[in-house]
This record gives structure tokens, sequence and C-alpha cells, in this order.
């Protein structure tokens, strides 16, 4: 077994120690380990040490050429060994970079938490000293890709997701020379345990019944189970995609931007006892009293003309809206909106506000997949079970 001896330079170390430069003592320490450790990777691989006469030799020394490392800590200059035949390559520098893993996860998380490549680059020559290109920092989060893709496939079988949440966000992205907008799809769910969970999601051209379908087969491959309820806004394309691939669950339409939609249509002036019924209308404790109210305010308003268009929308959209009516009081608040997965997207355009084009869709797809997965490990899976 080779040993790792360490012939330290002494005369660096102690100007170092004697100038107070603990980088410098860092760097030369660091120095020292790895071309130990890279001696000993060729050792290994000659199975020999040097001057050892054996059968067993694969290849023969040849010297050593620097090669410079940038690391966490700033740029090293290291003595690699090298064979006669060239096929000896040490594990130390890794192929797509010359960065410590600690300086590309730093990296990474800049990335995803909405730095600009630009800023990337500054702050990595800042620490380091060392100036990095910013088609470096952009090839470097081609990383993330197994990552989110494994995520993104993960199976769905295991938990029964009875409340499923949907929403789509609009970005730009750059395709065959032009910039064009594409739709993200998300979906986020409550479990059995009340708990909130990411499923995965999606980019796609503009929302459409196909784009959603596709949308739901994907998530359906992964082992999602029809819910109880799906708690989406009114596009219609959507709601007919629910229909078709989610047979039995009802749909609840999203509370807040219904009542927004109909209150949008009131007039500003003399309209504040009608404004009064609707806010009581949603907030009866019962079903029963719900409608109840909901038909009062129709007698009472319905013949007045100016009204007509607001109580038009109230009538037609009434029943979806009322679903979570159905589930018990503690849980009724978390789902009779999808405020919750409008939070997430705020998130998620925080940081694309940033990049403010996607040079492509793949590119789309890994941020906004890392955004996600990063809310769900700080966010959601450190919440407890949904307040009551």
């Amino acid at each position: 077994m080779t040993q790792l001896q360490f012939n330290l330079d002494m005369d660096l170390l102690k100007e170092s120690v004697l100038n107070s430069n603990i980088d410098a003592v860092i760097k030369s320490a660091i120095v020292l380990v790895l071309n130990e450790y890279m001696e000993k990777e060729r050792d290994d691989y000659l199975h020999a040490d040097a001057y050892e006469r054996s059968p067993e030799h694969l290849d023969y020394r040849n010297g050593y050429y620097e090669r410079e490392l940038t690391m966490s800590i700033g740029k090293i200059k290291l003595r690699v060994p090298r064979t006669r035949n060239g096929e000896f390559s040490s594990s130390v520098f890794e192929k797509y970079s010359r960065c410590d893993q600690a300086l590309v996860l730093s990296m990474l998380e800049m990335v995803i938490n909405g730095v600009s490549t630009r800023k990337v680059t500054h702050i990595v020559e800042q620490l380091c000293g060392e100036n990095i290109s910013k088609s470096f920092v952009s090839s470097l989060t081609q990383k993330l890709d197994p990552i989110v893709n494994d995520w993104a496939k993960r199976p769905l079988n295991i938990t029964y997701y009875p409340f499923v949440f949907l929403d789509a966000m609009y970005i730009k992205v750059r395709e065959h020379n032009r910039v064009v907008s594409k739709a993200v799809y998300i979906a986020t769910a409550i479990t059995d345990h009340k708990k909130r969970e990411i499923l995965g999601l999606s980019v796609d051209h503009a929302e459409s019944f196909e784009s959603w379908s596709h949308f739901f087969k994907q998530l359906k491959s992964r082992g999602l189970q029809s819910p109880k309820l799906v708690i989406s806004d009114a596009h219609q394309g959507l709601q007919k995609a629910i229909q078709r691939e989610f047979i039995g669950t009802s749909w609840q339409r999203c509370n807040v931007h219904f009542k927004r939609n109909i209150i949008e249509r009131l007039p500003k002036k003399d309209s504040a006892d009608i404004r009064m019924m609707i806010k009581h209308i949603f907030e009866a404790v019962t079903i029963e009293d719900t409608r109840k109210c909901k038909e009062e305010l129709m007698d009472q308003f319905g013949e007045n003309s100016k009204y007509k268009q607001a109580l038009s929308i109230l009538d037609e959209g009434f029943e979806d809206t009322i679903q979570y009516m159905e589930y018990p009081e503690d849980i009724r608040c978390h789902i009779r909106s999808t405020n919750s997965l409008e939070r997430l997207n705020q998130e998620v355009r925080r940081r694309e506000r940033v990049i403010r084009i996607f040079p492509n869709t793949q590119s789309a797809f890994r941020l906004v997949g890392a955004v996600l997965m990063h809310y769900q490990e700080t966010v959601y899976s450190k919440q407890k079970s949904i307040k009551r």
C-alpha cells in the first residue's frame, strides 16, 4: 500500500504564518495534500511505487506538469503526475470545470435564488480572484438536469392526494430565433396527512385542452390517482381536461378569482349593499345557508339592470365555487382558492424576472423545476400539517 508522505515547503509556510496570511497557509496545505494524493493515484495505477521493479507494471512514470485549479479559497497551482502512454488521469480534476464542489454548489444556489449570471461571475471573481465566463456559469447549471428530471418523474402512487391545485404562468423563451410565450403548468396538492406537496410541472404552448390533458396524463403515468377535488381557475380547456382525465372528481372554481370577477362587473357607486351580501354568501357556515344567501341576493337585486352582468356571473358559476363547502370546516379555507399556488408562482416569477428570456425550453424547465424543488425542501417539507 502506498503511503502518503508530505514534504512541506517550510520556508513558504513559515513566511505565511509570520505574515499572518492564513489564506496562503491553507492554500499551501491543500496543494501539499492534493499533490501527494495524485502521486498515490499514479502509484496505484502503475501497481508499483517509485523505483520499484514489478512484473505488474502497466506503464512508466513520465514526470509532471503544472495545472491550475480554481477553488472557493482561490486559484492554486498543482503538480500533476503523468505516465509515458498518457492514459493516467487524476480524479482531482473534474472534466467539466476547475472549481471545487463547494464553489459549484454555491454558484448553483445563487442561480436558483435568482442571481443573474453576470452577478454570479462578479461574485466568484471577488471571492476567488478568478474571472469565470458567463457561458461557464450557464453550462454549469446543466448539472441540475438529471436532478430536476428525477424529481419531476418521481412516483406519485405512494401517497393519495385528495386535493389538487392547478395553475399556469407565462414565460418568454427563444425558439427558432424568435421570442415566444410559453405556459408553465404547475400542480400542487394536499395529502391525506394535510401536508402540502408540489406534484410536478410542464412547459408547453399556450393553455389549451390538449396541453392540460397532456400534463394530466404525465401525472397519471407517475401514479396520481383521481383526487376528490381539483381547484383551479375557470379556463375552459382546463375544465374540459379535468372532466376527461379525472373521472369522478369534483371541480372547485377558485373562490377568490370568482368573487373578483363579480365585483369587477359592479358599478363603483351605490353598490355597497350588494357587495356586502356577496361577502356574506361566502361566509356562511353550511352549504344550505350559502345557497339561501345567494337566493336572497338574487331576489333583492335581480331586477336591477345595473347589476345584470355581475349577477349573471354569480348565477352561472355559483355551484362550482361552493364545492369546498362539502368538506369539513377545518380544511375549507385551504381548498376554496388557488392562493397557495399563486404564492408559489410568485417565488418562481421572482427568479424568472432576472432571466427575462430563457434561451430554450429545457433551460426554463430546469430553472423552474429547481426553484420548485428548493421550495418543496425549504418550505413545504418543513411545515407541519396545515393549520386548522
